[in-house]
């Protein structure tokens, strides 16, 4: 059902998305879609939460031995999977701030986890500040980078750490 929600973003935008719209996508009736999200608000809180298990899940993968160099290990990895463009439409799809709350606070924990214990924490949130710039920039222009130029920024942001 969420994977129907963000194809229906996708595909046609966020004046498509009704749940309505997401059951017929899905192949469920409404009461089966209402049965796990109980209204539109819901289902977007359950994409955006799926959104930071996701980023969660790339962070636990990455072996790097320090919090940021894990960070830019995820951020790295999803771009170059194209993950990003579910961020940008599902973070699109809600002008609700209460909605996005899960996102802040993820924002929050990923911008603040464990700076004390980098080696450098200035070079470590530029680091995690320039890996936001890098998301920013390839969720709206998904080719702009080259994997040549993914693989000098990163040697090159590791170099700050």
């Amino acid at each position: 059902m969420l994977d129907a929600a963000e194809e229906l973003l996708c595909d046609q935008g966020s004046a498509a998305l009704t749940l309505a719209a997401v059951a017929d996508r899905a192949g469920v009736s409404k009461g089966g879609l209402l049965y796990h999200f109980s209204s539109k608000e819901a289902l977007i809180k359950g994409m955006v939460e799926r959104l930071i298990g996701d980023f969660d899940d790339l962070m636990a993968a990455q072996p790097h031995d320090t919090y940021t160099k894990r960070y830019l290990g995820a951020t790295l990895a999803a771009v170059r999977s194209g993950r990003l463009r579910r961020w940008a439409v599902v973070t699109g799809a809600s002008g609700n701030l209460f909605l996005l709350a899960p996102l802040r606070d993820a924002m929050t924990r990923w911008h603040r986890e464990a700076l004390a214990e980098e080696a450098d924490p200035v070079a470590s949130q530029i680091v995690r500040l320039a890996c936001e710039g890098l998301w920013d920039v390839a969720s709206h222009d998904p080719g702009l980078h080259s994997e040549s130029d993914l693989v000098a920024l990163e040697a090159r942001l590791l170099a700050l750490l």
